[in-house]
């Protein structure tokens, strides 16, 4: 699920180009004085129950003033992200204090939050911000199936008759897939590559971060290992497309692959080039044809995930045909 919100003053997203930024200040949960601490915990607890209870009322009156534009997004986040609670309770993992206040216009900034020892240091990139005092809020829902991840930015709002936190954005993802949280998926990365099938390990490793990072515009010491680990990979799919793919004197061209977790499935989505088949049944067929051969270029996949989704490229416009489990596929 991508991030929702604050299109009025970022971006959320991990930037490229680390050197434009800013420094800027940014306080762990243990460095925070107990007042600071004890007053984001509430607010982001408030937030993320209502998350987890789709309690939209209460969602929408946190919202800062700036964000209403963003509402319905938001609310169609926490609504397509309800199956990831299901069954949980909401807890805070970690929080994130920021201070942007210097300057007078937006600028990209780069907040490094670094524990007591200096040993770790998680950083968070975000792009075109306003000056102000923001927050980060990561928290998960404790027993839940799909075990689902939220990433809240909040905004110290001081010009209310009482000063607070207000909610700028927010992502809800899952957790999970089939029991299997990232840390599973990164470890049958691993499996995968030493055992000589780099398709599936990459993919593996695509599915792990997926699974693992509650936002798009933090970095951490395990996720670029993360990321060190997969560029490793010989013989994979980085450098693979466009692909081309036959089976017998047909052939197709694979624009890309990608990790598809819509049906809360390991899926893989397949994007080809189509001959344009208007007719249903004649576009499945061609689906059906493209996704077989893929499987037979590459089996590995076939034995690690779940299914997947067929994509089809006309003039530009990419529309999903269907989605079919690894067992359908001849």
């Amino acid at each position: 699920m991508r991030a929702v919100g604050m299109r009025w003053a970022m971006v959320l997203l991990l930037l490229s180009g680390p050197a434009a930024c800013l420094a800027a200040s940014c306080s762990t949960q243990a460095e925070m004085s107990t007042q600071d601490r004890d007053l984001l915990a509430g607010a982001g607890q408030r937030l993320v129950d209502a998350i987890v209870q789709q309690n939209y009322g209460a969602l929408q009156a946190s919202l800062l003033p700036q964000a209403d534009q963003d509402w319905s997004g938001m609310q169609a986040a926490v609504e397509n992200g309800a199956a990831f609670m299901k069954g949980g309770k909401a807890q805070i993992e970690e929080m994130y204090l920021l201070d942007a206040t210097d300057g007078t216009t937006p600028a990209d900034q780069q907040f490094f939050c670094s524990n007591a020892s200096g040993s770790l240091t998680v950083t968070l990139t975000m792009h075109a911000l306003p000056p102000a005092k923001y927050a980060l809020v990561v928290a998960d829902a404790a027993g839940a199936k799909l075990k689902g991840k939220m990433g809240l930015v909040l905004v110290w709002d001081p010009t209310g008759s009482v000063p607070a936190w207000k909610l700028g954005g927010l992502t809800v993802r899952q957790g999970a897939i089939d029991g299997h949280d990232g840390v599973w998926w990164w470890r049958q990365g691993r499996a995968l590559a030493a055992s000589g099938t780099p398709w599936a390990a990459y993919y593996s490793y695509e599915m792990a971060r997926t699974l693992l990072l509650p936002v798009d515009f933090l970095s951490s010491p395990n996720l670029e290992k993360l990321n060190h680990e997969q560029a490793e990979i010989q013989n994979g799919p980085a450098h693979a497309f466009p692909l081309t793919v036959g089976d017998g004197a047909r052939t197709w061209k694979i624009e890309g692959v990608e990790v598809d977790t819509s049906l809360h499935e390991a899926d893989l989505r397949v994007t080809y080039d189509s001959l344009g088949m208007t007719d249903p049944a004649a576009a499945r067929t061609e689906a059906t044809a493209v996704l077989s051969a893929l499987l037979k270029a590459h089996p590995d996949l076939r034995a690690n995930f779940h299914g997947l989704w067929a994509y089809a490229v006309r003039d530009g416009k990419a529309t999903p045909v269907m989605e079919l489990p690894m067992r359908q596929i001849p």
